[in-house]
């Protein structure tokens, strides 16, 4: 499985690619930020966050791109930002017919760490470990994205057994429990 993680931000949007299964040693593909200036137009920073996504996703070739999830801060204007950049990665993808998933920066840190509350420096370090880097990679947001890719990798079977699962139960209802047919009611004269 080849997945791209997409760390989103409007100055700074971290992407990483990793392929591998779940259980057997992952590899990094590429790794880096996609970057605008502070000062630019809203719009033009959009555009320019779209034009590198669209680039990744046409070196790489993932077959699942993976977002985090924006959640809310303090600062109304920097989860703006983040909401805006990461709506431009799921929008890049599903143009393309490309399934995007969403993880939450906790679940995350918990897939890759083995905590929710790790810092940024101990993803940085375990992304490292766990890709056999010679160094965490730079900025944070590139090792965040490495991090939503190898997440993705190690939780996406286990989603897909819990939705077939789902699916099945919700299946097997039905078969127990057919609709009853309405049948209109007559009045017979006495």
């Amino acid at each position: 499985m080849r997945v791209l993680g997409v760390d989103p931000g409007l100055t700074r949007c971290g992407v990483g690619v990793v392929e591998g299964v779940a259980g057997r040693p992952l590899t990094m593909l590429g790794v880096g930020v996609v970057r605008t200036p502070p000062d630019a137009e809203l719009g033009h920073r959009l555009v320019a966050i779209e034009r590198g996504i669209e680039e990744w996703l046409d070196a790489h070739r993932p077959e699942f791109v993976a977002v985090e999830r924006v959640f809310s801060q303090h600062n109304v204007r920097t989860v703006m930002g983040t909401a805006q950049a990461s709506a431009v990665a799921m929008l890049c993808a599903s143009r393309r017919g490309i399934p995007v998933a969403l993880h939450t920066p906790s679940e995350v840190k918990a897939a890759v760490t083995g905590t929710g509350r790790a810092d940024k420096a101990q993803v940085g370090a375990m992304v490292t470990r766990l890709l056999r880097l010679d160094a965490p990679p730079k900025p944070a947001d590139a090792a965040d994205a490495l991090a939503l890719a190898i997440c993705h990798i190690w939780r996406a079977p286990a989603i897909n057994r819990l939705q077939q699962a789902q699916a099945a139960a919700g299946a097997a209802r039905g078969a127990r429990s057919p609709r009853t047919p309405v049948v209109p009611v007559r009045k017979v004269p006495r």
